[in-house]
């Protein structure tokens, strides 16, 4: 397991630990509360890692961590559960509606627990 996946930031953030990683499945994601946000934390694979908000901007929901991940071409994705939105795993960027994007933020794995930076 590399100990900064992709998305990871090495400036100085406040990394907050969320759990242990063999606590999330594989392509599955799980919600977190970080420093008053609400978190979406998934594994795609077996060692990579992705943070973004967890509140879907159309519906003010808290349920993008429940949603479907997939890919859209080259584009890591999450499809919210209530509008089907694809939301792209590295950016945040809503890809049906830019205009509903949402965070994302650093996350990375060391020591066998999963770390969160909220951007």
């Amino acid at each position: 397991m590399s100990a900064l996946p992709m998305n990871s930031r090495t400036d100085p953030l406040a990394w907050t630990d969320i759990c242990a990683v063999d606590d999330i499945l594989p392509s599955t994601g799980v919600c977190a509360l970080v420093a008053d946000r609400h978190v979406a934390v998934f594994r795609t694979g077996s060692d990579q890692f992705f943070a973004i908000d967890n509140v879907d901007p159309k519906s003010g929901a808290s349920v993008l961590s429940r949603g479907l991940i997939g890919n859209l071409g080259e584009r890591v994705v999450v499809a919210s559960p209530l509008y089907k939105n694809h939301f792209d795993l590295r950016t945040g960027e809503c890809l049906e509606a830019p205009e509903h994007s949402v965070r994302a933020h650093g996350v990375r794995a060391e020591g066998g627990r999963i770390s969160v930076a909220v951007a």
